[in-house]
């Protein structure tokens, strides 16, 4: 009886230990839990464009399938219109490791790596295949690697691609030789100034929300843009017309704090680049298939557009940026990458 006992509540001690064992392990499990569902991470994302621009509709898109992926612990905000800064103060919090993101582009980022503003030199690449191709390029691997470890920029994709820029004056440009004298907005990096200056004309660096009051007070003869821009701005109340030079493919680059990045878990890394690149092409498709429909807006609007341009005159001058900006090397190092790559 004695021993029955004894085994008996041994065997409740036993219980016991165990209870408290698994009471012992689900705490660990469930503070572990807390503590996972308390790291939760924010991003401020912003852009100049307006809220009416599809870029804004995509980087919307990009924020709402991270927030899925990630079950709410990765939180994209979006800023249209410089909302939080000009372009050029918000590139400068980035570097600091502030969580803020900046739609721009590879002249600005030629401001820290001189090379990789090859990408926004005149006539560089003409598709957005073209555009697919340079991710796989080794030198703009390295490029992006540099901007990464030496300035603090982490590039989460250039799959975003505006389309091709225009000169947009009150007068039909046909030639370089038309441009000759024109002050033409532009924006404020060298690769900018250069080119529009090797393409004909006065380059004049304004901010992107002055491109109206500058052309309505006549402070510039005219802008170089891609055509969503004119119905976005309502520009043509002020321009005449969209000369079809197509100078620059726009690649746009949206760049983060790389010391923010390395933070995020390695799940949220994947998932902030794979989206990104996603709604940067399915943006980058939707731009191009609708560039005829906005085209017909504009002349609506009572716009003139000339597509009788001497594009090999035009093509020819803007190699004299390239050569002002020591870029020719890195040029033909790009291509020649681009044309092994199947």
């Amino acid at each position: 009886m004695i021993a029955n006992h004894f085994h008996v509540k041994g065997g409740v001690v036993m219980l016991n230990k165990v209870v408290k064992s698994f009471l012992v392990v689900l705490f660990v499990i469930s503070f572990s839990s807390l503590a996972l569902a308390a790291d939760k991470y924010e991003l401020r994302f912003n852009h100049v464009l307006g809220p009416t621009h599809p870029y804004h509709a995509g980087f919307e898109k990009w924020a709402e399938r991270v927030k899925e992926r990630t079950n709410g612990g990765l939180v994209i905000k979006v800023f249209h219109s410089a909302q939080l800064g000009v372009e050029e103060d918000i590139l400068e919090q980035i570097r600091q490791g502030v969580p803020v993101g900046q739609n721009t582009d590879s002249a600005r980022m030629g401001n820290y790596v001189p090379g990789i503003a090859v990408m926004n030199a005149p006539y560089f690449v003409t598709s957005i295949e073209e555009v697919k191709k340079l991710n796989q390029s080794p030198t703009v691997q390295k490029w992006n690697e540099e901007l990464a470890t030496k300035f603090g920029f982490k590039v989460l994709s250039f799959n975003w691609v505006q389309g091709f820029r225009h000169f947009m004056t009150n007068e039909p440009i046909r030639s370089p030789s038309d441009l000759k004298g024109l002050r033409i907005r532009t924006p404020p990096a060298p690769i900018w100034q250069e080119s529009v200056r090797a393409l004909g004309a006065v380059p004049t660096a304004l901010n992107f929300g002055e491109i109206y009051t500058a052309l309505q007070q006549g402070a510039v003869d005219g802008a170089e843009l891609v055509y969503d821009n004119i119905t976005a701005g309502k520009l043509y109340e002020v321009i005449k017309y969209v000369n079809e030079t197509g100078h620059f493919l726009l690649i746009n680059f949206q760049v983060i704090s790389s010391k923010w990045f390395d933070s995020l878990p390695a799940e949220y890394q994947k998932i902030l680049i794979e989206e990104c690149d996603k709604a940067g092409l399915e943006t980058s498709y939707q731009i191009q298939e609708n560039t005829e429909a906005v085209k017909k807006i504009v002349q609506e609007k009572g716009m003139t557009v000339v597509s009788d341009v001497d594009m090999e005159a035009f093509k020819e001058a803007g190699k004299a940026a390239y050569e002002k900006l020591d870029l020719m090397g890195a040029r033909e190092q790009v291509f020649k990458e681009l044309a092994e790559i199947k």
